[in-house]
């Protein structure tokens, strides 16, 4: 990874803007193109687009896909990342200091009303820390009654599952909310459309963020449908961006480059395999290390991605779901 800094602890948004005062598409928008780095609010994101663009969309919705557990007499909490076919799931085990590595095949937990779940075997083998794992009752019905939306220590307090929801989510699935179009609203959408910016829609179910220092992206679960893919190839023969909102539309987007495609991908986005289909991504800020950065550089490249960052750090953009967004266009 190529691109480098340091981001102060108080850069990381605590809590919804809309808890700060501010309406969903009034958080800050850095956008940076070869031309520059320029400054202003997301719901000015059309004044950087043009009519012929073509914005896609992640419609999978959140899950509240964590559960408190307890582990003999330990109290943790479960994260539901992803269902897989076989009908097990991938689960990381947390405590208040970070995730317990310390799993063990055969090992049970109390989840609430009554119901375990086992560990089976370690998801990656030679890792520890997330976990196949079978559950004693439908999964979907115990989060609807017992989960709640992931967080992590930089955000404080909890807050209500629509508030991880974004404007076009249809089908819950994703362990964390996509959350490069939470700032998108309806009216904002309405504008664009009127003002020429096509949309298309996919699907990507998104796992656990809580990755390891240098540990790639996990395999996840997504579709593309032919009507996207015709409309991505129209508009770029026609000389129109192909803006994926978010990396989870980016990773499916360029998983479908040939045709449309589901099931799974565990493509890596990264400079040594970069975008064929897109030139463009909305997205938030993302962490020093974390495995999204190699993919915003395989979209705009390593040059543009550091100055975009340079200039968030120097104005003090906030980072994480609840933070500001980025617009980087390498055309």
């Amino acid at each position: 990874m190529s691109v480098r800094f340091d981001l102060p602890e108080e850069l990381s948004a605590s809590a919804p803007p809309e808890a700060r005062g501010l309406a969903r598409d009034e958080v800050r928008l850095l956008v940076a193109d070869p031309s520059g780095v320029h400054h202003t609010v997301f719901n000015a994101l059309g004044e950087h687009l043009r009519a012929g663009d073509l914005l896609v969309v992640n419609t999978s919705g959140t899950l509240p896909a964590a559960i408190d557990a307890r582990r003999g007499r330990q109290q943790v909490v479960v994260h539901f990342s992803t269902e897989l076919d076989d009908g097990a799931w991938v689960v990381e085990l947390r405590a208040p200091g970070g995730p317990l590595l310390d799993g063990r095949p055969g090992e049970r937990l109390a989840l609430p009303g009554g119901a375990s779940l086992a560990l089976l075997a370690a998801y990656v083998p030679g890792q520890a820390r997330l976990w196949r794992a079978s559950v004693s009752v439908p999964v979907p019905g115990l989060l609807a009654a017992s989960g709640r939306p992931i967080r992590y220590g930089y955000v404080p307090r909890a807050w209500p599952l629509a508030d991880y929801q974004t404007v076009f989510a249809r089908e819950p699935g994703s362990a964390e909310m996509p959350s490069a179009a939470r700032p998108f609203t309806d009216a904002l959408v309405t504008r664009l459309v009127t003002d020429g910016v096509l949309f298309a829609p996919l699907l990507l179910h998104t796992g656990v963020s809580s990755l390891e220092t240098g540990e790639p992206p996990q395999a996840e679960r997504f579709h593309v449908p032919a009507t996207t893919t015709a409309l991505v190839a129209w508009v770029r023969a026609r000389g129109g961006r192909v803006v994926a909102v978010g990396t989870t539309a980016a990773r499916a987007l360029e998983s479908a480059a040939d045709g449309p495609a589901e099931g799974w991908t565990d493509l890596v986005l990264s400079p040594d395999r970069p975008a064929r289909v897109v030139d463009g991504i909305v997205t938030g800020l993302h962490a020093p290390d974390a495995s999204h950065l190699l993919l915003l550089e395989a979209v705009a490249g390593p040059d543009l991605v550091q100055r975009a960052y340079d200039a968030a750090v120097q104005r003090r953009y906030l980072w994480h779901e609840f933070g500001d967004v980025s617009l980087l266009l390498r055309r």
